[in-house]
């Protein structure tokens, strides 16, 4: 019998009301390559030192989502966010131990974190 492994994040997704103006906040926001059509394909590959989940925007009647994204500046991410429709819930906090995390709410009310690089 083989030792059993941890079971990694393999794929991710955001439902969206508006799958238009939710790919063009992560767009802008992340810099993520986002692409167009009913399933609006998300590469993996993006940050990190290995390439973390693939993952994509679809529509769908009830928005949900949970994700940590690193970002290079904290506050001017935070500025950027505000500007694109987000709301900020919980400004810079350090985690001993650990990183800088702020949380918001993307435009649809999808909880975001935001982890200082």
């Amino acid at each position: 019998m083989t030792a059993d492994w941890a079971r990694p994040v393999v794929h991710w997704e955001i439902v969206a009301a508006d799958p238009e103006r939710q790919g063009e906040f992560y767009r802008r926001l992340c810099n993520w390559e986002v692409g167009e059509g009913p399933i609006m394909g998300i590469p993996a590959g993006l940050g990190g030192p290995e390439p973390g989940p693939a993952g994509h925007i679809r529509a769908g009647e009830r928005p949900g989502v949970i994700l940590y994204v690193q970002v290079r500046d904290l506050v001017a991410s935070l500025v950027l966010a505000a500007e694109l429709g987000a709301t900020v819930v919980l400004g810079p906090f350090d985690v001993p131990g650990g990183p800088t995390l702020a949380a918001i709410e993307d435009p649809e009310g999808n909880p975001l974190t935001l982890v200082q690089q």
